[in-house]
């Protein structure tokens, strides 16, 4: 089965939520797609210097304006949308990422391997890493950003079944992008790491941000991807039922080739 999936690489501006979620919406309206990934804490920016910065800026997932506007937009453009957020619940805050379906369904992860300065702001997720159906009956998971340095995070999500890993991001670091071609690989998923670009600057903190966004086949192959600076939606039209080949070679399987006894410590 054919399906379309991509990402929408652009610069959010830091503590403009109405701004941000304006442009992602002017961007990827019209654009169709199956599934469209958007980065990392998208609707805040991303470098805080106080906790009530993140506090004032942060969704409820069930009830927010955030959640309504793209439950409204994925029924119109029928595409599926995996945001990343900042939330709030229950008194605490997470760095969490959205999967709005056009059938009203949604599904929430929160980030369980926080970065650097993430670890003053948020609490580590607490709701694992789990798998949930978008559309046509195609399973996806999801990671945030630096989950990417675990292998068992992606290894997690294929063993439950996911034929595509949504990966919002906000990465300053050089290696994510070639580590993703491993993950996909290793697990024969398809990956999409979106990432933001621009420099984003608070009081005396600046971070730059790498872009190059890109869909991941489950051969390794970079399908697309987009340079450190643009902002632009890209769509890419896969063969979903080839990430569920798992075969190597005639005698390898990379399921069935498991040897879970061994890989304790």
């Amino acid at each position: 089965m054919l399906f379309k999936i991509g990402f929408c690489q652009f610069k959010p501006a830091l503590l403009e939520k109405e701004k941000n979620i304006a442009k992602m919406c002017s961007l990827v309206d019209e654009i169709q797609a199956d599934l469209i990934v958007f980065p990392e804490l998208c609707t805040s920016g991303y470098v805080f210097c106080e906790k009530s910065e993140v506090q004032e800026f942060a969704d409820d997932f069930e009830s927010s304006k955030t959640t309504r506007l793209f439950t409204e937009l994925s029924q119109k453009n029928n595409t599926a949308y995996v945001i990343g957020f900042p939330e709030k619940h229950d008194r605490k805050l997470y760095n969490s990422s959205m999967l709005i379906n056009p059938d009203g369904t949604k599904h929430l992860y929160r980030k369980i391997h926080l970065f650097n300065e993430e670890k003053q702001w948020f609490a580590p997720g607490d709701l694992g890493f789990n798998v949930h159906q978008t559309k046509y009956g195609v399973l996806v998971g999801q990671m945030i950003c630096f989950d990417w340095i675990f292998p068992e995070a992606a290894r997690t999500l294929m063993l439950k079944g996911a034929q595509i890993i949504a990966h919002p991001a906000n990465l300053v670091l050089p290696w994510c992008q070639k580590a993703m071609i491993t993950r996909s690989l290793e697990n024969r998923v398809y990956t999409i790491t979106c990432n933001r670009t621009g420099t984003e600057v608070n009081q005396d903190k600046e971070f730059y941000f790498t872009g190059m966004s890109q869909v991941v086949s489950p051969l390794g192959e970079v399908l697309c991807d987009a340079d450190k600076i643009e902002e632009r939606v890209v769509v890419f039209e896969i063969d979903i039922e080839s990430a569920d080949d798992k075969q190597i070679t005639k005698y390898n399987n990379i399921l069935e080739d498991r040897i879970p006894e061994f890989y304790k410590y």
